[in-house]
């Protein structure tokens, strides 16, 4: 049983190594600060205590700006997801957390949004400078953004990858389609891949694009709404041969509507 009152702190400053891996839990913030003090508190003890949600935001405080635990990056880690970090020791923490460190954190829903936004942005910075061999795990399991922009950068190996990947969303691939300067190869590898090339608005983009394989557009331009194909066909950087097969696709439509009419 615990001491009372003030011999609690004191406790905590001087209890054997063997014990705080039970203490990490009590409830008391003023016990949990004692314990931070105790000489035996190691990062292991540190990633326990950090694994409470309930941790008290002064006890949260105190382990980021102990220089020697938040060197360690299990508790770095902690430090970033944990729902109750003051903003900038988590974002502090971020900037030091590893690669895959990063996209766990990214991917974690219990995270704080900004927290894992923040990571994605760090991934983000790093992907250009990245070997292959990381770029290829990333763009399978990485997250939305992530895949995103190693889709966009086109390396053959990563293509199909990224577009399989889980997490990556319609307006990523949107975004990718309409950017300046994308590849052809990432135009045709959106445009055969299974999943994508079924969806209408990454259909209508494709028709947006000079690169599109024409064979496709053919395909599935008449599932296009009017609206959508007369403002395609507005547009100035569609190729001609599109231009043409949309002009003739509406003409199909003008004329199956005077046929009905009469």
């Amino acid at each position: 049983m615990l001491p009372e009152g003030d011999a609690r702190a004191e406790f905590a400053r001087t209890a054997p190594a063997d014990e705080l891996s039970a203490l990490v839990h009590e409830a008391d913030e003023t016990f949990l600060l004692a314990l931070l003090e105790n000489p035996h508190f190691s990062e292991k003890h540190a990633e326990l205590m950090l694994d409470r949600i309930d941790l008290p935001v002064a006890v949260l405080s105190a382990i980021a700006e102990t220089g020697k635990w938040i060197a360690h990056e299990g508790v770095r880690f902690r430090l970033a997801k944990h729902p109750h970090s003051p903003t900038r020791a988590a974002m502090a923490a971020v900037k030091q957390l590893f690669l895959f460190d990063l996209v766990r954190l990214s991917l974690l829903p219990a995270a704080p949004p900004d927290i894992r936004r923040l990571a994605e942005e760090a991934i983000l910075m790093r992907v250009p400078h990245l070997p292959v061999g990381e770029k290829l795990t990333l763009a399978r399991r990485g997250p939305a953004r992530v895949a995103g922009a190693i889709l966009a950068e086109g390396h053959p190996q990563a293509l199909k990858l990224a577009l399989d990947n889980a997490f990556l969303t319609e307006s990523q691939v949107l975004r990718v389609v309409a950017s300046n300067g994308v590849s052809e190869r990432v135009v045709v590898a959106i445009a055969n891949h299974k999943r994508w090339s079924c969806q209408y608005n990454v259909r209508a983009a494709l028709l947006r694009s000079p690169h599109a394989p024409f064979a496709k557009v053919q395909m599935f331009v008449g599932e296009l709404a009017l609206h959508d194909l007369k403002d395609i066909s507005q547009m100035r950087e569609i190729s001609e041969p599109v231009r043409n097969l949309i002009a003739a696709e509406l003409e199909r439509r003008a004329g199956r509507e005077r046929s009905g009419a009469a």
